[in-house]
């Protein structure tokens, strides 16, 4: 059975879009406190989490527990939260914060997942050595030599962390925001017994993009999407009952047109370097569309990496643009200049120059804890594993045991995923081409073995279509020794 058509924001946080800030929440009540506990806590992220957290309407307070192994970034992490805090006059919360995990995890409700495991100069090796067998990344963090090699650092400490949580709150309901998702997920599903839920903001902010597109009210969107993280598909889009794509797609089409006759002209864009990519552009999305029948959740340039046929060749740049429409090297290029600004603007925040009145957030963290908390049904999409129990797979057509991006229910039984049934075939060809990435990077790290590393990268969709088997074989060993340090006990 499909899920039914809703916005992200379905359920009864639909209504509550339309709401003021000051009071949006979901019915019901908060019956206890509760402690959170949020790894990687030196993440800019983390103040408008836990402002988000303490926006529930009817709160009871609690614990926040931060944990980073940074002890200057967690230094900082805690005095903007204290000072958030004590702006919103929230007595009612205790913050702790520590280098060592274990110290504060016991009873944990809500774990948050937010580690880095690398220092600056992985990047750099993740994108500059692919680059030269041929293999041109834009993002570079979730799929191909970059993603790969962000799992093997990652998961094997993300793996120590859930053995913590299994010791100290074994309840505890684990969200997840670290990339690259799926395979975070799936070593998560195969190796620990802790419920794990990814989040990601692809979906909602998708169907904000379409709604535009449309020209309807994104509460009036009627949409069924299912699939993997950063490749899930929009099968079904409607306003009012009437579908929308034989009115989109002929559009995108005139748009793929005018960019590839653009390109030929020498006319292509110049793009800032980090603003949302113009609605006349995003090509990539737009062609898949018109040859595949679907929208898809991830934007151009990063999507591009997840696909075989436009990173390859002089034709397939011809879709691409600069910056992250598709730029090469887009992330890596300017990642230490990101990472320094979001430290310069925590200073500014401490010091009162930097405003912290954030409004509440559709983020899904806080979402999820209103809802499991008051028991008051609200839809998310999360990324679960495919298989559930004994009911059978959520998509019917992809692999059992990958990661797949779903609708989920989340009320007071937790996070309940929906059945959405068979992608129509084309579609699901795509998405287990990546899940057969997924898979065997995933067990390529719970193994520690390069052997295995690189039979995942030789079925990663762009690097197979660039590189022969030995260039990949090359390309593995040559990446595993420049970054050792991060890659302990690998053999």
């Amino acid at each position: 059975m499909k899920t039914k058509s809703a916005s992200s924001r379905a359920g009864k946080g639909h209504a509550a879009h339309t709401q003021s800030s000051a009071v949006l929440g979901l019915p019901g009540e908060m019956t206890r406190p509760i402690k959170l506990t949020f790894f990687g806590a030196g993440s800019f992220f983390t103040p408008r989490l836990v402002n988000d957290l303490v926006r529930i309407p009817g709160e009871q307070g609690g614990t926040i527990a931060l944990v980073d192994i940074d002890a200057a970034r967690l230094r900082v992490s805690a005095r903007l939260v204290r000072k958030l805090l004590a702006s919103l006059g929230k007595k009612n919360w205790k913050l702790v914060a520590s280098t060592d995990r274990v110290a504060v995890l016991k009873g944990s409700d809500y774990v948050v997942n937010c580690i880095e495991v690398s220092g600056l100069e992985c990047v750099k090796w993740d994108n500059d050595i692919p680059l030269k067998y041929g293999v041109d990344q834009c993002i570079g963090d979730t799929i191909g030599p970059g993603g790969l090699f962000k799992a093997l650092r990652t998961i094997p400490v993300w793996l120590e962390v859930l053995k913590d949580c299994e010791r100290f709150c074994p309840d505890a309901l684990v969200l997840n925001y670290t990339n690259p998702m799926a395979m975070l997920c799936t070593a998560a599903a195969r190796t620990s017994s802790m419920q794990v839920v990814g989040l990601c903001h692809s979906v909602q902010h998708t169907s904000d993009q379409l709604a535009r597109y449309a020209g309807v009210p994104v509460t009036e969107l009627q949409w069924e999407c299912a699939g993997i993280n950063h490749l899930a598909w929009f099968t079904k889009l409607a306003h009012k009952g009437r579908d929308l794509y034989p009115e989109l797609q002929p559009r995108f089409a005139r748009d793929v047109e005018q960019a590839l006759v653009d390109h030929a002209a020498g006319k292509g864009p110049s793009d800032s370097d980090w603003e949302p990519v113009p609605l006349e552009r995003d090509i990539v999305r737009k062609d898949m569309a018109v040859h595949f029948g679907a929208f898809i959740t991830e934007s151009s340039g990063h999507l591009s990496e997840y696909l075989p046929y436009y990173r390859k060749s002089a034709a397939g740049r011809a879709y691409l643009r600069r910056g992250y429409d598709g730029g090469s090297r887009f992330y890596a290029t300017h990642w230490p200049t990101w990472r320094a600004n979001a430290d310069r603007d925590r200073k500014l925040m401490l010091n009162g120059k930097m405003p912290m009145d954030w409004p509440r957030s559709w983020e899904y963290a806080s979402w999820i804890i209103e809802a499991k908390e008051k028991n008051s049904p609200f839809r998310i999409h999360g990324n679960v594993m495919n298989q559930q129990g004994t009911a059978g797979p959520l998509i019917s057509n992809l692999p059992l045991n990958g990661c797949v991006e779903v609708a989920c229910l989340i009320d007071g039984n937790g996070v309940q995923p929906i059945r959405y049934g068979a992608l129509p075939p084309q579609m699901a060809a795509i998405s287990a081409s990546n899940l057969n990435f997924f898979d065997l990077g995933a067990q390529a790290a719970i193994d520690r073995s390069i052997e295995t590393a690189a039979h995942a990268l030789m079925l990663d969709p762009l690097t197979a279509a660039v590189c022969t088997p030995a260039q990949i074989k090359a390309m593995t060993v040559e990446m595993f020794a420049a970054e050792k340090d991060f890659l302990p006990d690998y053999k």
